[in-house]
């Protein structure tokens, strides 16, 4: 069994989990916590955190560290731009995660839904599109993965 034959279908998974999740946020998950006062948001933010943290940045990691692999191993030309494309673009997703969207998660797991400070800003409007930027943006890497594929298909 070639090494492709294993690291393409661990790719797809990766990538696919990483995807779904973030589509998962921008169809339900974030439009529910929006939608929310912000005392419950401050729980919601705090249960669904602690879930989506340790798994995430495995998915995304794995899918840049293939996605590399495959870049400067797969047969043809066009799949190891593709697959360099994605890598590219999957990396991203975690530099906006740590940069703009983990530090705001810090934050909330220090804060007491019950007794928010007087100077509480709502980190919903800024949280939310950079959420949307990653999400699209890993979306879009397992679009070019699946591309890259069908080239070696």
């Amino acid at each position: 069994m070639s090494a492709l034959a294993v690291l393409a279908p661990l790719l797809v998974l990766l990538n696919g989990l990483a995807a779904g999740v973030m589509l998962g946020t921008q169809l339900g998950g974030f439009p529910y916590m929006a939608s929310l006062p912000v005392d419950r948001y401050v729980y919601a933010h705090a249960f669904l955190g602690q879930r989506y943290d340790p798994t995430m940045p495995l998915c995304l990691i794995g899918t840049v560290v293939l996605d590399a692999v495959l870049a400067v191993t797969a047969p043809d030309g066009t799949a190891r731009a593709l697959f360099a494309l994605a890598a590219l673009l999957t990396a991203t997703t975690p530099v906006i995660a740590l940069t703009k969207n983990a530090p705001v998660n810090r934050w909330m797991r220090t804060l007491d839904p019950d007794d928010l400070p007087e100077d509480f800003r709502d980190p919903r409007p800024e949280w939310g599109a950079w959420n949307n930027r990653r999400s699209w943006i890993t979306i879009a890497a397992l679009a070019v993965n699946c591309t890259a594929l069908g080239f070696l298909l």
